[in-house]
């Protein structure tokens, strides 16, 4: 930051160096001309000259004015990952609460992924977002990319809710060991050894995480996996239907993410009211009878577990939008260290020494598997 206010401090001085030095008549005049053309001339050298300290004045105040952009730029960028990260950090406590409060988690997440709608269709109708246009061809292109969508967040809500958000967010950081398998086996893509080999250390640290976590359950570890699974298959599904193709229009990222929430909802309320029928809403009412919270709070829960799930997916568009892969690999990275260490701190919940040393591991694995997937990638451009 200091660099880059010194060059600003430097182009500054330049600038005021090149308007100092502007051109000026020179020579003497030994006697004043008549009439309007005597002074043609006279007029076109002042044109002339102010011509020229305009042009000079412009060209010293680009480098400033690119410079303050990038400063501008910068900061828009960490504006977008600290609220990337605060809203993940909302979320994950708001949904672990909500889930302790009413234990149906298939209702929760259809709550939260409903929620999203309240917020693009405003956007839509009013015009300040453009709406997507899509054929009914290109709806059942997106199709099985919106059920693997469903999938992740169906498997990441019910792990949160089954064992500690730490130890969920652990089994998450697998999720490249299934990606290179799904590549392989659907894509036939076989990726370089060093690759593979990063693979090693996630899931060494996964095993161990879950030998020693204090809080494990089957169904938060399976859960999780099943999270993995919809993510690599959501990520495999859009590389092969969507690679080189054009889907509608308006279809920029933070519409494609808009339509496939909408998708989602739609496959997941039959299926909520297959499993779980309407006992949500009676839990719910059962809640607020024993006091634990009122109508309003209890409500507002929900919706701000939903409002921070949409937002932090939206953040994360525009963030990852604005940076380099690698960039993009340690903030995730990071991201998730920050969750896991803020969810230990909300809930108090005790994580053993080897249940940090595994998390720590298979985290690291995670950073190394993105920094070699983006130098494999780079080779071969």
């Amino acid at each position: 930051m200091m660099k880059k206010f010194l060059v600003v401090l430097a182009l500054a001085f330049c600038s005021a160096s090149s308007q100092a030095f502007a051109l000026k008549p020179a020579g003497r005049v030994a006697k004043k001309p008549f009439g309007k053309a005597a002074q043609a001339p006279k007029a076109a050298v002042v044109a002339k000259a102010k011509s020229m300290r305009l042009s000079a004045s412009t060209a010293a105040d680009a480098p400033k004015e690119e410079g303050k952009g990038s400063m501008m730029e910068s900061l828009q960028v960490g504006g977008y990952f600290a609220l990337w990260y605060l809203f993940n950090i909302a979320y994950n406590i708001y949904n672990k609460q909500a889930l302790n409060a009413v234990d149906y988690p298939w209702s929760i997440a259809t709550i939260q992924m409903a929620t999203g709608i309240l917020y693009f269709v405003p956007l839509w109708l009013l015009g300040i977002r453009k709406a997507p246009k899509l054929s009914f061809s290109e709806l059942k292109t997106l199709f099985p990319i919106a059920l693997c969508h469903t999938g992740v967040h169906v498997g990441a809500v019910i792990a949160l809710g089954a064992g500690a958000v730490s130890f969920a967010h652990i089994v998450k950081a697998s999720e490249p060991v299934v990606t290179c398998a799904l590549n392989a086996v659907l894509l036939g893509q076989i990726l370089p050894v060093s690759v593979y080999m990063t693979l090693i250390p996630i899931i060494a640290g996964v095993g161990i995480a879950s030998m020693k976590e204090l809080s494990f359950t089957m169904l938060a570890l399976a859960s999780a996996m099943l999270s993995n699974v919809s993510s690599a298959a959501r990520g495999v599904l859009s590389k092969k239907t969507m690679s080189g193709k054009q889907i509608g229009e308006n279809m920029d990222a933070q519409n494609l993410y808009a339509v496939l929430t909408a998708i989602s909802t739609a496959v997941l309320i039959p299926i909520t009211l297959a499993l779980e029928g309407t006992g949500f809403f009676s839990a719910f009412k059962g809640v607020v009878a024993k006091g634990d919270f009122t109508n309003k709070a209890l409500a507002s829960l929900m919706f701000l577990s939903g409002a921070t799930y949409y937002a932090y997916n939206e953040v994360a568009f525009l963030a990852l939008g604005k940076v380099n892969p690698v960039t993009h690999a340690v903030g995730n990275t990071i991201k998730r260290v920050v969750i896991i260490v803020a969810s230990v701190v909300a809930f108090k919940t005790p994580m053993s020494t080897g249940s940090i040393i595994g998390s720590s591991i298979a985290i690291a694995g995670t950073l190394m598997y993105s920094l070699a997937m983006n130098a494999s990638k780079s080779k071969k451009e």
